[in-house]
């Protein structure tokens, strides 16, 4: 059977527990490529499974929106809350905010899902949480997401058009190739942190994937 990560069987039932190892650092010298497995390790939950390179695994999402519409819970490898993802009760379009571990005060960052049928390609971007300005939103963007999900082969832009992060299809192994719930984020170092990245990942599940409301 082709294995999703080195450290367990592809249906998820593991033939040793896969390592824990902490979040990699946001300065590291070359680019991080992650394996996103749309699926919970737990019996019977929705949610994300993520592993590095060496099958080692890295973030989870467990039950996410289950029983609680509109907030989505990321976590490290231990199950320690990294960051609460919410959606806005009111606001023009689809939209959430991103707050550290499981507070609710400050969020760091709002993601808006582009509503803009000019630029097709956008599909969504990140601004400051305080900006609610939208004729000021091309001044304000901290990251610009294009692509397609759907295909699984979206670009990750920072505010300096420089490639933060990218999400592509996982290549296949020895001709067996992988479906839609299995693909690469790829992190590039010094441009965006590894949990905000999956962060993105999640939302874009929400926005345009099966998840969507």
């Amino acid at each position: 059977m082709t294995r999703v990560y080195p450290n367990a069987s592809f249906t998820g039932i593991s033939e040793r527990p896969p390592k824990l190892v902490p979040v990699p650092e946001s300065d590291a010298m070359e680019e991080v490529i992650l394996t996103v497995w749309k699926k919970s390790l737990m019996f019977n939950c929705s949610g994300f499974t993520v592993f590095d390179s060496k099958g080692n695994l890295v973030f989870r999402v467990d039950n996410y929106m289950d029983g609680h519409k509109g907030e989505i819970l990321l976590m490290d490898a231990t199950g320690n809350p990294l960051l609460t993802i919410r959606r806005k009760k009111i606001s023009l379009g689809d939209s959430w905010l991103v707050y550290e571990g499981e507070s609710f005060v400050n969020p760091r960052l709002c993601v808006r899902k582009s509503m803009n049928i000019l630029n097709k390609n956008c599909l969504a971007y990140v601004i400051p949480r305080n900006n609610n300005n939208n004729t000021n939103r091309n001044n304000s963007i901290v990251y610009e997401i294009k692509g397609s999900y759907s295909q699984r082969s979206c670009s990750v832009y920072d505010d300096n058009r420089r490639l933060a992060a990218e999400i592509k299809k996982k290549e296949a192994v020895k001709g067996v190739a992988y479906g839609t719930d299995i693909f690469r984020l790829i992190v590039q170092p010094g441009h965006i942190k590894m949990d905000f990245a999956m962060a993105l990942v999640i939302l874009l599940d929400q926005m345009f994937g099966s998840s969507r409301q």
